[in-house]
């Protein structure tokens, strides 16, 4: 049973339940989930792996978080080439932008986005998110399998 990393910051809560989410679709595709915040996460187990996830929410003008997550992809980004990254997260503004560009980020340094893109929700995921984010789990799961 491979074992997949699900890594996030959460300020308000939303992305954490997002993280949680895509858990439960690693564990009934079969596989283990771990579930990390960012500052708990290891950059080198990270670019080990051969499928993991990412979750941010968007922060001041569209970016990522930037006292634990922008640092953690900083040290991350350059062991990535190959892998299967999923990316997902939630804003209260704006128009999906910091996912487009963490998107293009992962591609550039040479990753496959799982689903071809970020799952993103404003606000709180409902339910129709809390489905992508479990399909996001069982598309890592096969991933490693």
């Amino acid at each position: 049973m491979a074992q997949i990393s699900i890594v996030y910051w959460s300020g308000t809560g939303n992305t954490e339940l997002m993280a949680q989410k895509v858990a439960e679709g690693v564990r009934e595709a079969g596989q283990e989930a771990v579930v990390l915040s960012v500052d708990l996460a290891d950059v080198s187990e990270l670019k080990k792996a051969r499928a993991f996830a990412l979750g941010c929410p968007s922060m001041g003008a569209e970016q990522l978080e930037e006292t634990q997550m922008e640092p953690f992809m900083c040290d991350l980004e350059n062991g990535i080439g190959g892998k299967q990254i999923g990316l997902f997260g939630s804003f209260g503004w704006g128009g999906g932008e910091w996912m487009r560009d963490w998107e293009e980020r992962v591609r550039n340094a040479g990753a496959s986005v799982v689903g071809e893109e970020g799952i993103i929700v404003n606000g709180a995921p409902d339910e129709e998110t809390e489905e992508k984010c479990k399909e996001l789990g069982r598309a890592l799961a096969a991933a490693v399998s």
